[in-house]
């Protein structure tokens, strides 16, 4: 069952003309354990041409965000609360026969695992082709044009050849330009970016990274990019929301994340980054634990089980009271670390790591 708005539970920022506003963002699936809580109260902006990186560990709550602006929940088991605008138009409680017509054509997306979304059973051209036919009512030939044109936008050697190869016979880092093709193929406003880079090597990486970059240049399309590594959108994303147990615990620009981030998840994040400047013998610090069960979450701070820093927060408040996401600077953190406790551990403790 999907249901409407509740009060906005994060501050966001208050750009009433943005792209697309997501507000009080609640996500629950019904399953035999009982209610997951997968997302629980986000807000953001997206601006036209903008880029925001979503970055967390498994399950934070990432996709589910994304699956939540596109519709793809099923909704026999799933409710969705709050508003999501697009262009101001409201997405959550749309029928699905609407947002069909959206999907595809002002918004899409790129999935993680290239050789899974494409099916195995159809040629390339073909896979690219028909989300073409069906939103603009182009013909066969029009459409395979259409998909040759797209491969060639994308950097596929020998478009008018490939374009009638199946998946398989295409290289990891070739069924992701595919998947890339075929997302743009109908020139989405909207494309979200699900962990695109995911097993392929670094090269084809930066080569992924540097197209979806000059795709949005000569496009303007807004870009959502999903990761779980902070590293990967150092170069691409304009502002950072980082995710943990369906909450933003962090948001800001690239450069304030990078270069003064205020939470200790997000400290974790940025120490588990390798870096070319590093001592090689000196292990990385990995964060400690795993990510909390959704069905039980903790009291408090989700993170506190984790953080290494509570101790010096009286009264134990971070087992006990959810920090609410407070602004400094434009710079938006959920602890309970004074800002000048932040920023000294920032300085003392996580900067020297990160060379």
């Amino acid at each position: 069952m999907t249901t409407l708005a509740k009060p906005e539970a994060d501050p966001a920022p208050s750009s009433g003309d943005a792209f697309l506003s997501v507000r009080d963002l609640r996500v629950k699936f019904a399953t035999e354990d009982g209610l997951v809580q997968a997302v629980n109260g986000l807000s953001f902006d997206l601006e036209r041409g903008q880029t925001l990186g979503i970055v967390g560990e498994s399950g934070s709550g990432k996709s589910v965000t994304n699956m939540s602006i596109l519709g793809l929940h099923n909704p026999r088991t799933t409710t969705v609360e709050g508003e999501i605008l697009l262009e101001g138009q409201q997405l959550v409680g749309m029928h699905d026969r609407e947002l069909s017509k959206l999907r595809g054509s002002k918004m899409a997306m790129i999935f993680q695992d290239s050789l899974t979304a494409l099916s195995p059973y159809y040629t390339v051209g073909r896979q690219i082709s028909e989300p073409y036919m069906k939103h603009t009512g182009a013909n066969k030939r029009e459409a395979r044009e259409r998909a040759i044109e797209m491969l060639t936008r994308v950097g596929i050697p020998q478009p008018k050849t490939r374009v009638d190869d199946y998946p398989h016979q295409f290289s990891g880092g070739m069924r992701q330009r595919a998947m890339i093709a075929m997302a743009l193929v109908n020139d989405p406003q909207l494309l979200i970016a699900d962990e695109p880079t995911t097993a392929l090597d670094v090269t084809v990486q930066a080569q992924i990274l540097d197209l979806l970059r000059d795709l949005q240049q000569e496009t303007g399309t807004s870009i959502i990019f999903i990761t779980h590594d902070l590293g990967v959108i150092a170069d691409i994303a304009d502002e950072v929301l980082v995710m943990y147990a369906g909450r933003c615990v962090e948001r800001g620009t690239m450069e304030q994340i990078l270069t003064g981030s205020q939470h200790p998840y997000g400290w974790g994040l940025l120490s588990s980054i390798p870096h070319l400047s590093s001592d090689v013998d000196v292990p990385l610090s990995p964060i400690p634990g795993t990510p909390p069960s959704l069905l039980r979450p903790p009291t408090g701070c989700a993170f506190h089980p984790r953080c290494a820093f509570r101790g010096q927060v009286p009264d134990d408040r971070c087992s006990t009271t959810v920090p609410p996401l407070a602004e400094a600077n434009g710079h938006l953190s959920a602890c309970h670390l004074t800002p000048a406790q932040k920023q000294s551990i920032f300085t003392e403790q996580i900067q020297p790591r990160l060379g």
